[in-house]
């Protein structure tokens, strides 16, 4: 079979490498690898995304993360206290009660607050465009049904979370085409109202509908289940769920014991998935045309996953240029470039997007 012919790619596929993507800026404060993270992100978005709903909500991300900058410098502004540097700004400081001691309102804004502000906006808002690039690129009803049955019982809630934001695009679009061929009030604060209200209501509305329909097709039950089984899979899960955090806090944490690091990590991560398969044994259903691994469903993830592996050795070999200094202008080294352009490569080896007829 031809595997350039128009298809849609397995949804997991695309959030593998998203998550590449994410894990890539999570380990960097660099703007110049974060923007080229968000640039490639975008790119392939661009070139690959579907004319469903969930196609178009990129946008929405996009501003979102436009948002968590700006939030983010303002609250270095406003919280940043007296941080070294060169003052660009000399606001007053707002004297605090001792109880909230270690607290500062206001005070000299320094050129570095603002770009470490800046810095750190930009990564978080890197990972939401990121996570927003395979909310757009991967059907969400799919990738539902390509979850491990154990989280069958959970499928409602995760319907109505992941479903939400493209719903809202969707409704956003319809909604405002239609009051186009209405007359009606101009302000913006007026218009603003009339849009934002039935948008929020088609949008939750619509997402429940959904998540009505899965429950009436068995999702969220699990029948047959005896009080034991249910505590054996409650504990497994709670205590690899454990070992996971305490594994990554202690990797992340460099003055940590190193037996609480990898093996309570490993060890984290054995326990989940044996919980995981003692709960999906004894799910009893089956899947329509479950989506099939492929050449292109490989090298997608592929990329995403060498872009965070690169991403990961420039933090722990090149600090310089993962964590600039916010003294000086932040450069970019070889390495860190052609690893955060590797994720483009998606774009080129992905199938063209299945399109509807109109």
């Amino acid at each position: 079979m031809n595997a350039r012919l128009p298809r849609d790619l397995h949804p997991v596929a695309w959030w593998l490498w998203a998550i590449g993507l994410a894990v890539a800026a999570s380990f960097t404060t660099n703007p110049l690898v974060l923007l080229l993270l968000i640039g490639v992100a975008a790119v392939v978005v661009m070139a690959c995304r579907s004319d469903q709903p969930w196609g178009r909500s990129f946008r929405l991300y996009v501003w979102l993360g436009v948002l968590i900058v700006v939030l983010r410098v303002v609250f270095r502004v406003v919280f940043g206290g007296s941080y070294p540097g060169t003052v660009i700004l000399d606001l007053p400081q707002v004297p605090l009660p001792d109880w909230v001691l270690g607290i500062t309102l206001l005070g000299p804004l320094t050129r570095e607050a603002l770009l470490f502000g800046l810095y750190d906006g930009l990564r978080l808002a890197t990972i939401v465009i990121c996570v927003g690039a395979a909310n757009s690129l991967a059907n969400p009803k799919r990738l539902l049904r390509s979850v491990p049955p154990a989280l069958y019982e959970v499928g409602t809630a995760l319907v109505v979370a992941v479903n939400v934001l493209p719903q809202f695009a969707d409704s956003l679009r319809r909604i405002r085409s239609a009051q186009r061929l209405r007359a009606g009030e101009t302000g913006r604060v007026r218009a603003l109202r009339r849009l934002v209200v039935p948008v929020l209501e088609d949008a939750l509305e619509r997402s429940l509908a959904l998540a009505a329909g899965m429950d009436t097709r068995g999702y969220g039950r699990a029948p047959g289940l005896t009080p034991a089984q249910r505590r054996t899979t409650g504990a497994l899960m709670l205590t690899g769920l454990c070992g996971v955090c305490v594994g990554t806090y202690a990797v992340l944490d460099r003055t940590a014991p190193r037996l609480l690091a990898l093996p309570m990590l490993f060890t984290g991560l054995a326990l989940a998935v044996a919980g995981l398969v003692s709960a999906g044994r004894r799910v009893q259903r089956t899947r329509y045309r479950p989506d099939a691994w492929r050449l292109p469903e490989i090298a997608v993830a592929a990329c995403g996953v060498v872009v965070g592996a690169v991403g990961w050795w420039v933090s722990g070999h090149q600090v310089l240029i993962a964590y600039p200094n916010t003294s000086v202008a932040p450069q970019i080294s070889l390495v860190a470039l052609a690893g955060a352009l590797l994720g483009i490569a998606a774009a080129a080896v992905a199938p063209p997007a299945r399109r509807v007829a109109s």
